[in-house]
């Protein structure tokens, strides 16, 4: 069948889905298949549960005229949020980078929507999934869409940007994430920088931070970028003030006091900032939305437990954004740190060196107790003082006998570590 008629068919719909467990009334349901599943199996149950119309590649699925045969659901999905994309024609906000993707697109989300109706990515869905449902989620009245990419190959960034087509774009930053699919850190530069290469071929405009030399070589001599950062010549001037533990920063003779911890999110504070004058919003109303957001969801949140304070920041991690949160801590006027380090995954041959290279820092830096938790760590060579453990159940009976009192504590992982857990033990 046609894209186009599916788009008539998909605009019958009020919404769409990939899980007949989220099945709403009326909506649209793709049978995507998995390694463990096929969602061609599950078409009765969406009809059961409400579905109007349900997208499969098997002919044993079709069951009734509400069944839609395509050669690949997956590619059909993708070129249907494609279709939509132009249809609509709204502009797109378009972001990826190493760390702080998803902070920065609620930041600019928050800020945009003081002005204008916005809508963003949900969460983290930015993959070749997840980019084409964000924008299946979109309408024809909204004054902007923003879409996050995520990426651990070459070629993907570029392939979301050909669904996506992006007007304005957004580079967080490159750093040391995900080199078993990237190969190090020049193959991170590569892979990212498809969204300027996107970008520059269609002559659309590029948000970039003047002080991140990287990008600034990567971007080199385009008209259409728009600076930002402490010179006088960017075209947004921010200046950063303080990050004790919060971030404070100066924009328009303005001070801006975030919910956000570390100097490293002041970049992500500070596009926002710049996409929101871009876009004529006024001062206040940056201002305000800054100071309204809060992280959430495992990201830089404080928690304060009685007398200490917990720093949980155990969404994710990898070597750039696990040393920018201890260089955080470092700075930080207080007393009796602790620090709850997991495994950083998806480092291929780099993890053993790259674990190892944390080791070095904290034990160069820190006098605090240690706790570091996961196989990679495990096998790193340390001090007799700092503290290892191969799994979480290893560190739960010592966790259960921690006074902490009068401290600050720093807990960070990669996801699959969800060291969140060691606040129940706590």
């Amino acid at each position: 069948m046609k894209i186009d008629i599916i788009y008539q068919k998909f605009k019958e719909c009020l919404s769409i889905s990939t899980d007949t467990r989220k099945i709403s009334k009326d909506c649209m349901y793709f049978a995507l298949k998995g390694e463990n599943f096929d969602g061609n199996k599950f078409v009765p149950q969406a009809f059961d549960n409400g579905a109007k119309y349900c997208v499969v590649d098997d002919e044993q699925a079709v069951i009734n005229q509400h069944c839609i045969l395509v050669k690949d659901v997956l590619t059909t999905l993708q070129s249907l949020a494609n279709y939509h994309r132009n249809a609509i024609n709204i502009p797109i906000i378009s972001l990826t980078g190493s760390n702080g993707k998803t902070t920065t697109k609620e930041l600019i989300n928050t800020v945009l929507a003081s002005t204008y109706k916005v809508k963003a990515t949900i969460g983290n869905l930015n993959n070749h999934i997840g980019v084409p449902l964000t924008l299946l989620s979109f309408t024809k009245d909204l004054d902007f869409g923003i879409v996050e990419m995520g990426a651990n190959h070459q070629k993907e960034i570029e392939f979301l940007c050909g669904i996506a087509q992006p007007d304005y774009g957004l580079i967080t930053n490159f750093g040391k994430a995900h080199l078993e699919g990237f190969g190090s850190v020049e193959g991170v530069i590569k892979a990212k920088s498809e969204l300027y290469d996107y970008l520059k071929q269609n002559e659309k405009s590029v948000f970039i931070n003047s002080e991140d030399a990287k990008q600034i070589k990567q971007i080199g001599d385009y008209s259409k970028t728009i600076t930002f950062g402490s010179k006088v010549k960017n075209d947004c001037v921010i200046n950063f003030i303080s990050a004790n533990p919060f971030v404070t920063l100066k924009y328009d003779n303005t001070v801006i006091n975030s919910k956000l911890i570390g100097n490293y999110n002041y970049g992500n504070i500070a596009v926002a900032v710049a996409i929101g004058k871009y876009f004529n919003v006024t001062t206040i109303n940056i201002k305000k939305a800054i100071e309204s957001y809060l992280p959430d969801n495992n990201r830089s949140e404080i928690i304060k437990k009685g007398s200490t304070k917990i720093i949980l920041d155990a969404y994710n991690a990898n070597p750039t954004s696990m040393l920018a949160a201890l260089k955080n801590l470092k700075q930080l006027n207080a007393e009796n740190k602790y620090l709850f380090l997991g495994d950083m995954f998806e480092l291929g041959t780099e993890a053993e060196k790259e674990h190892q290279e944390i080791v070095n820092f904290i034990e160069s830096n820190f006098e605090s107790q240690v706790y570091l938790i996961g196989q990679n760590f495990n096998k790193t060579t340390t001090k007799p003082t700092t503290y290892k453990f191969a799994t979480f159940e290893d560190l739960k009976p010592e966790l259960k006998t921690l006074q902490l009192k009068d401290s600050t504590v720093l807990i960070k992982g990669s996801r699959g570590m969800a060291l969140e857990r060691i606040l129940d033990v706590l």
